[in-house]
């Protein structure tokens, strides 16, 4: 037998199709079996081999090539072979310089697996961080939903594909959507980051698919990931674990390890859920009171009571913790509780306190309920109270609130909204509750002497609140120069370090002496 014979033999046994290619990269010579039924070796005869490659094989190929010497082999490159009709096959090539043919070169290719669509199936586009949060929220607090788990996926260097970049793109996505909760609850966070919810039973070699998908694509990327379960604790747990970690990857410089960083998170959280539920029963915290004073009369009108923790808690961050872990219910409670028992001291029958409540603690009649109960047998100390309504937890249902709200209205407390003007939410509060004071936000009262858009801003909120017979509380007032254009302006009260710093113990003697003189006899009331 020829030995050319025996060398096709061999050939043949460790490849499915043989290809010469011309130095300007024609096919010379094409020997084998097709890619797909009715395409034989003769498709590729005497025409470009790029010609035949899926879009961005030209480029992997030609990288490939432009390092081969006489007598020297490349490693194995994938390719995607074009069948027509949006069709590819993935294949492996490889290709080898004989000198005595030089520059014309060998090529051996492997088919791997079967023919399969190059165009992605229609799937929802992914979610983006806040969507991501948000469908993650309602699918953790809806009771039958299963156990969950958190996938986070890196694609290096897919931000700098270039004209290849929607295509790997459409593929990567339509992969990781089929891999998701509903088909639909992907995102993506960064250019070359995605994070998905999946059931926590479907093990699924998920990075290997998206590997897969951009080598559909006739491209090398590197494709990690890692996934995490979600423990069994309350939603909203899981929830604030989660938007740390989000908002990690957003942040200047991400995170190195997503998942590493939301399991950190997750035990960092339920600690710190614990360590709050253990404060408020404890009562471990303090009430500081601040005054508002009448800027007609120069009097100290009210207190507001603003808590403080420890040293090194922000009573911010604090309160924004408790409200994610719906725990601010009984810190609202607790807090009414500490303002009513320093009502109740000795000497104190003129001491008026304003206590702030978050709008989650109205989403029920309970602390309404409560906040009534704890004042039913001394009714008179509602007419020293103030509720303030805070904008850091939106009402979720302004009217139900508002019928909560005028329970209390009609037991005789005040009430107020607080920093008005300061969120999305102000005028839908001004219209939907019914309410004695708006207290305005400190943005518009911080530089308000060199700022005219500050002053109209504040000017038209006063007259808002006049046609609406609201009283107005100006806060963050540091200067003389700042109370005297609010008087002017036509605002009731103000509240800053010009008047005092919040305190442990009430002062009804203000530090400032440029406000105006009390008259002899006045008894400050709320008005």
């Amino acid at each position: 037998m020829e030995i050319r014979k025996r060398l096709l033999g061999f050939a043949f046994a460790s490849a499915d199709l043989l290809v010469e290619l011309s130095p300007d990269g024609l096919v010379a010579m094409a020997l084998g079996m097709g890619p797909a039924v009715g395409m034989g070796p003769e498709v590729f005869q005497g025409r470009p081999f790029a010609d035949r490659l899926a879009p961005g094989g030209g480029k992997i190929l030609a990288r490939a090539m432009e390092v081969l010497k006489p007598g020297a082999r490349t490693s194995a490159v994938p390719l995607l072979l074009a069948c027509g009709d949006g069709k590819v096959r993935r294949a492996t090539f490889r290709a080898f310089m004989l000198p005595d043919l030089a520059p014309n070169i060998s090529c051996s290719i492997n088919y791997e697996g079967p023919v399969f669509s190059s165009v992605p199936d229609e799937v929802p586009p992914v979610l983006d961080s806040a969507g991501f949060l948000d469908t993650a929220k309602g699918l953790l607090s809806d009771p039958d939903s299963g156990p969950f788990s958190v996938s986070f996926i890196d694609i290096g260097g897919l931000s700098a594909l270039g004209s290849d970049a929607l295509r790997a793109t459409a593929r990567v996505e339509a992969t990781l959507q089929s891999a998701s909760l509903d088909g639909a609850t992907a995102a993506r966070l960064t250019p070359e980051r995605y994070a998905l919810l999946r059931d926590r039973d479907d093990k699924r070699d998920l990075v290997g698919e998206v590997r897969e998908a951009v080598r559909s694509e006739g491209l090398e990327l590197s494709v990690t990931g890692a996934t995490s379960n979600l423990p069994n604790c309350p939603p909203v747990n899981a929830l604030r674990a989660l938007r740390f970690t989000v908002e990690g990857c957003l942040a200047d410089g991400g995170l190195n390890n997503p998942d590493a960083a939301f399991n950190s998170a997750m035990a960092r959280t339920m600690q710190e859920a614990e360590s709050f539920r253990a404060l408020v029963k404890a009562r471990a915290f303090h009430l500081h009171y601040q005054p508002i004073v009448d800027l007609k009369t120069g009097a100290v009108h009210h207190f507001e009571a603003l808590s403080r923790f420890n040293a090194d808690a922000s009573p911010v961050n604090t309160i924004r913790m408790a409200e994610e872990l719906a725990l601010i219910e009984s810190f609202d409670l607790a807090v009414a509780e500490k303002a009513l028992q320093r009502l109740r001291k000795p000497g104190s029958g003129l001491l008026k306190i304003a206590i702030n409540v978050s709008g989650a603690s109205l989403a029920s009649d309970a602390y309404v309920e409560a906040l009534l109960k704890m004042t039913a047998a001394a009714p008179d100390e509602r007419r020293r109270l103030i509720v303030e309504i805070t904008e850091s937890a939106a009402l979720a249902d302004i009217a139900a609130a508002n019928r909560r709200l005028g329970a209390l209205r009609d037991a005789g407390i005040k009430l107020c909204i607080d920093d008005f003007g300061a969120g999305a939410a102000s005028l839908e509060y001004i219209h939907g509750l019914s309410v004695d004071t708006v207290k305005i936000d400190g943005k518009f009262i911080q530089g308000l002497d060199r700022d005219p858009k500050a002053r109209t801003v504040v000017s038209h909120l006063v007259e808002l609140c006049g046609s609406l017979s609201l009283t107005t509380i100006a806060e963050f007032v540091e200067t003389e120069s700042t109370a005297e254009i609010l008087r002017g302006l036509g605002v009731d009260y103000a509240q800053g370090w010009l008047y005092g710093k919040a305190e442990a113990e009430p002062r009804t003697i203000l530090q400032t002496s440029s406000a105006p003189v009390r008259r002899k006899g006045a008894v400050a009331s709320w008005g």
